[in-house]
């Protein structure tokens, strides 16, 4: 074999002592390389903050106007534009004038507006088509269709004094908290209605908290008529609390609330109940409490509702969903709303963990033909099911076969005819691109509505006529295109993507692979990331991302994205960035998805390591010899495990707000993936596998741990505890607590230049600029 050396950038041997601060001027003196801050610069430019700039036409968010007309925001090189489709009569064009506009707007807000920076943030169009109505911000002003003159209008107001109530279906009462009962407002009126008369604290209606996340915004779901709202009492009281402590000049602040863990013997319980809004007066479900659970997140309240709850039509009735405590059991239940009456329609018991899609809630109740629309993994694929709501008996599977279904995204019931988003249904390709499909509530074979190799974003038309669809995969940008929704017909294309510009600067996408997992049969597919200068002939250590799993992987979407977080930044110093969608991650089959269940500290890492050495073999460039990992949250906890569970294979680990005992997490994580805490006759427990301070001993690289020092969704004694245990084993190891942040702290400058720090000089084996400061530099390209 040809003696290769590890790669460093060119402009490493340039730098003269004299330009560089003393512990460089060292550095150089001995031989070791050293990074400038040109070469961060250079990395830097291919951060979001730059790249994203330099992509055109390729985001379009479709907001729907009746007829289905819609407008979008467009990124052009001059600015932005706003564009109005017709798709009745394919016409495509801008929605207004934009130099008019400018400058009517101008002249009515007495300020400079630039026709291609208009700062609008809604557009409304009259009926007759004469005028427009713009909102900037909480201006609004309206404009002649000619552009020749805006008038501003009056503030609008809906009534609701707090901005976090949620408003009825008819849209004139707003539903929200205070002082721990229910009330609404009459938008109207302003007139305030206390519902409930008997929330306490620990024990009030609507409350939003999960431990992990809270929120002012109460959970509930409003009748379709508005009379009625579907709530619960949250019942807090006796379980465990978490404390924060703020750093502050002077008394710190103390935080505190309620925060169950796993084996606590009291969690969040919810009472079930529904209100009747005219007459105030609440009707408890005739059930017990039923565990803080939900069938699709590790909360009750997802993405934007309150999960697993459907009103008949005409209110009747509630159709929900309660899960055990442990997820291994869903009991799919109906209420009676004037008398609190429960029936058990039909259970669904598994082994594991029980969800109900990984896209949405995929479950329907059909009243009007007394069915029930299912989802299941029963097969080992997540596909749908027709129930019987009257006798509970499966009727017959809507879908079958490999690749899951992801998310309902529309239902006619008249028609018997449903739209689903899925993955992994098209053989010979990438089983993670999602695409849309038509079948009908009476099974048959699906039609496929999205039919190029790619990964589809679709947004439907509210009159069921038309989809706008974007796709594109990883490593090619996005052409958008309108459809039928009937037939996924082809109507006309709006956007192609158009990265010329990006290109220019020298940037190159990320590379696509496949590998084997652990097993040597199952196909994982991931990502790989080089540096601009690469170089086939010379050697590059090697950087892997992880999310282990297991509500998300590693790689994320499979749209094109020109930055991906820093992985693509990170790269370009000289390394080869990896990352790789492990056993144990969503999107493919339950086996799949379960394949460490009860395991958590297997984190996925046996198929990390085998994508690494696989790709080693296959290209001579990766040095398998200098390999490290990094990850945030979830990944936190996966790279510090790496670390210590593989220290003779990972040399360097940054480890960030990761969860390394979920005995000190959240109680519905654990619970759900690990299962109920449990402790053995020799005082060990069914966690004990997991807990990555049991693991100290193993040490031998360099490790990075950092955590929020407020973070109130991974409390930071997650990494306390662990630096503890690395205290007592007297391992050398580097910490960095951020004083009062919270989760999200992974993109900070900071905490970005301390990690590609961490790995220039322990995997690179050079020197970095030293406090190199981000955002300095300004887009020149």
């Amino acid at each position: 074999m040809a003696m290769r050396h590890r790669m460093v950038p060119p402009a490493l041997f340039l730098a003269t002592l004299i330009a560089v601060p003393a512990a460089a001027q060292q550095a150089v003196a001995s031989g070791q390389p050293v990074l400038t801050a040109a070469d961060y610069q250079r990395a830097e430019r291919m951060l979001g903050t730059f790249t994203n700039r330099l992509v055109y036409r390729g985001t379009v968010r479709p907001s729907w106007l009746d007829g289905g007309r819609f407008w979008y925001r467009n990124p052009i090189p001059e600015g932005q534009e706003f564009v109005i489709v017709d798709p009745s009569r394919r016409r495509r064009e801008r929605a207004f004038d934009h130099a008019r506009i400018a400058a009517a707007l101008s002249a009515a807000a007495d300020t400079t507006y630039e026709p291609f920076d208009l700062p609008i943030t809604d557009i409304t169009f009259s009926a007759d088509g004469r005028s427009v109505t713009l909102s900037l911000g909480r201006a609004s002003y309206r404009c002649e269709g000619s552009g020749a003159r805006c008038v501003a209008q009056p503030a609008s107001r809906d009534g609701r004094s707090d901005r976090n109530a949620i408003l009825s279906p008819d849209g004139r009462r707003a539903a929200f908290i205070r002082d721990y009962d229910l009330w609404v407002t009459d938008l109207e009126t302003g007139r305030e209605t206390q519902l409930t008369m008997d929330g306490v604290k620990d024990y009030g209606y609507a409350t939003n908290n999960a431990g992990w996340t809270r929120s002012d915004r109460p959970v509930l779901v409003w009748s379709p008529d508005s009379r009625k709202i579907a709530t619960f009492r949250h019942d807090a009281r006796g379980v465990g609390m978490m404390y924060l402590v703020s750093t502050d000049v002077g008394h710190p602040r103390l935080e505190a609330w309620p925060y169950p863990l796993p084996g606590d013997s009291l969690i969040f319980r919810i009472e079930r109940v529904i209100i009747d809004v005219d007459s105030a007066t609440t009707t408890r479900l005739l059930m017990p409490p039923d565990p803080h659970r939900s069938t699709f997140c590790d909360h009750v309240y997802c993405a934007g509702t309150w999960a697993d709850v459907q009103w008949y039509p005409d209110a009747s009735h509630l159709a929900f969903v309660s899960t055990s405590r442990d997820h291994k059991q869903a009991h799919f239940r109906v209420a009676e709303s004037a008398t609190g009456s429960v029936r058990d329609v039909f259970d669904e018991i598994v082994d594991t963990q029980y969800e109900s899609g990984e896209g949405g809630i995929n479950w329907r109740v059909l009243p009007a033909s007394n069915e029930v629309i299912w989802f299941s993994e029963r097969n080992d694929w997540g596909n749908l099911y027709l129930y019987d709501l009257g006798t509970g008996q499966l009727k017959h599977p809507i879908t079958t076969g490999e690749g899951p279904v992801l998310d309902i995204v529309r239902l006619d019931e008249k028609s018997r005819t449903l739209w689903f988003m899925a993955a992994g249904r098209e053989p010979g390709r990438d089983p993670y691109f999602q695409h849309l499909y038509r079948v009908g509530l009476d099974g048959g074979k699906p039609r496929l509505l999205t039919p190029e190799n790619a990964n589809h974003s679709i947004s439907l038309s509210p009159d069921g006529r038309w989809f706008v669809d974007s796709y594109s995969t990883p490593d090619t940008p996005p052409v958008t295109v309108v459809r039928r929704l009937d037939n996924g017909d082809l109507v006309m294309k709006i956007e192609e993507s158009d990265i010329s510009r990006l290109l220019a600067t020298g940037w190159t996408p990320p590379i696509p692979f496949t590998v084997k997992a652990r097993d040597g049969v199952t196909d994982l597919y991931g990502l790989m990331y080089r540096p601009t200068s690469f170089d086939s002939t010379k050697s590059y250590p090697i950087v892997n991302y992880l999310y282990p799993g297991p509500q998300t992987g590693s790689v994320g979407g499979r749209s094109f994205s020109a930055a991906r977080s820093d992985k693509r930044a990170l790269a370009e110093l000289g390394f080869i960035v990896v990352e790789v969608d492990a056993m144990g991650t969503p999107t493919r089959s339950k086996s799949f998805h379960d394949a460490y269940y009860g395991d958590m500290g297997d984190n996925g890492l046996p198929d990390q390591i085998a994508m690494i050495r696989q790709l080693a073999r296959r290209y001579s460039w990766m040095d398998v010899d200098h390999v490290g990992i990094w990850g945030h949250s979830g990944g936190g906890f996966a790279a510090a495990d790496g670390i210590l569970r593989y220290p003779d294979f990972y040399k360097v680990a940054v480890s960030e707000a990761g969860n390394h005992d979920n005995r000190t997490y959240e109680d519905d994580w654990g619970e759900r993936y690990q299962g109920l805490l449990s402790g053995n006759p020799d005082g060990t427990t069914n966690y004990d596998n997991q807990a990555n301070q049991l693991l100290a001993a193993n040490l031998k690289g360099k490790l990075l741990l950092a955590h929020g020092t407020m973070d109130n969704n991974v409390p930071p004694n997650n990494t306390l505890e662990l630096e503890n245990e690395l205290i007592r084993q007297n391992k050398d190891f580097d910490l960095i607590m951020l004083p009062n942040r919270r989760h999200g702290f992974g993109n900070e400058p900071y905490m970005m230049r301390r990690r590609w720090d961490y790995f220039v000089r322990w995997l690179m084996g050079a020197e970095p600029p030293k406090e190199f400061d981000f955002g300095r530099q300004r887009l020149t390209m």
